[in-house]
């Protein structure tokens, strides 16, 4: 049929791109206008084979196969359909498994069953001749794309380029219509937004250990099952293996307020020596903050009635939110939170929660807390990190979320020390 279809090796077309643009393949030194993207491949193949354009098919690696926000922003688009392999790390370095074989096979099938009558590769690699040289068989233009090589010599392997009918070159000027490295400012690449509370929670001292080992034997022996009910470690554990103090590592140093709303759980009677953390606790949840071991109830009637987001959201803002997520959130941990954040705050009936939620502060109630992070996940936060968010994208989602309220109820909440 008298129809073009362009297969990406997204791997090539943006690690070359890179390379040409930031003097490094490393992905993460560029930032893609994807919708621009597209469009320039869709245009610049319908200009060079003079047919329609039938489909984009855009190959990539991706953690475990799950789809990360470029690929969820991408296969949404008009004529584009995502095709992912696995993306693992070896030796330190990132490596793509069955991209190579997903795209042979698509191309051979693409030329047997005549689907189109010109095939557009952008890719480098070698692997895919017998593929090319397949569809060549069945009667099928083939034209190979290439980025402009940051050394002006060849970065496509010379058996593709010596069997291909047709051969272009996307040069820097077409490249950067879509494509900026970071460290340049524009439309595609804002600069970053200084986020002074991330700053505050990565540079605060841990609170001292010498103050739980200053207390009496009994009483540091009393403590220590209801630090270990809250899931925290051994009073003993030294908090400085985690670099920056957590719930857990207050629970087992000993707990006192973490903000002057007073909802650290100090000692009873005074005699206990408490320990007051030098850092805002702002990415935290109610865990390891309240002693549940019979001190007290494990949250107030006030933090019980606040209500979740999805009891908040009805089907068709379900559906709203996931629309949004997949063409506008980009998944940056600060901007999931406050997204997150966002709508919970815009769908409550009561504003009483909103101010309730804001005296919480630094902690986030521990439902609303886990459908955060589970939202978060939606966005391949999980990926490489065995099913756990990392540490700094925790911090920097809970302080979106936290950002967001302020800017809500006007409150002020500035990290100790400042």
């Amino acid at each position: 049929m008298d129809r073009c279809v362009v297969l990406v090796d997204a791997g090539y077309l943006l690690g070359a791109a890179a390379s040409l643009l930031a003097g490094e393949p490393a992905r993460s030194r560029i930032t893609v206008d994807h919708t621009t993207l597209i469009q320039g491949l869709r245009e610049r193949a319908e200009a060079d084979t003079q047919r329609p354009l039938l489909r984009i098919y855009w190959f990539d690696g991706a953690p475990d196969r799950v789809p990360q926000p470029e690929h969820r922003r991408l296969r949404v688009m008009s004529r584009v359909t995502v095709r992912l392999g696995a993306l693992t790390r070896s030796d330190g370095r990132w490596a793509q498994k069955g991209v190579d074989a997903a795209m042979h096979a698509e191309l051979t099938e693409l030329a047997r069953n005549r689907a189109c009558s010109d095939i557009v590769l952008v890719t480098g690699d070698g692997d895919l001749l017998p593929g090319l040289m397949a569809a060549k068989e069945h009667g099928v233009a083939v034209h190979l794309w290439a980025v402009q090589a940051a050394d002006g010599d060849y970065n496509q392997s010379e058996d593709l380029v010596a069997e291909a009918d047709e051969r272009r070159v996307l040069d820097r000027t077409w490249i950067t219509r879509a494509v900026r490295p970071k460290e340049l400012t524009g439309p595609c690449a804002p600069p970053p937004a200084p986020r002074p509370e991330i700053a505050a929670i990565l540079a605060a001292p841990l609170p001292e250990t010498t103050s739980s080992s200053s207390r009496p034997d009994d009483a540091a022996e009393n403590e220590r099952p209801a630090a270990e009910r809250n899931g925290s470690r051994p009073a003993t554990a030294p908090a400085a293996a985690r670099g920056v103090p957590t719930p857990k590592d207050l629970a087992g140093l000993g707990r006192g307020p973490a903000n002057g709303n007073g909802n650290g759980n100090g000692g009873t009677n005074g005699s206990t020596p408490v320990v007051t953390p030098t850092a805002t606790l702002r990415w935290s949840s109610d865990k390891g903050l309240v002693d549940r071991g019979g001190n007290g109830p494990a949250e107030s009637p006030e933090t019980a009635a606040l209500p979740t987001l999805a009891l908040l959201t009805s089907a068709e803002q379900r559906w709203a939110d996931r629309e949004e997520d997949i063409t506008t959130v980009g998944g940056d941990p600060f901007e999931v939170g406050q997204v997150f954040a966002r709508r919970w705050a815009e769908r409550l009936t009561d504003p009483v929660h909103l101010q309730h939620l804001s005296t919480e502060y630094p902690r986030i109630p521990h439902r609303i807390d886990g459908e955060l992070l589970r939202y978060a996940a939606r966005f391949g936060l999980l990926a490489h990190k065995d099913d756990q968010i990392d540490e700094r994208d925790r911090y920097a989602i809970r302080a979106g979320f936290w950002r967001e309220i302020d800017t809500r109820t006007a409150a002020e909440h500035v990290p100790a020390g400042d």
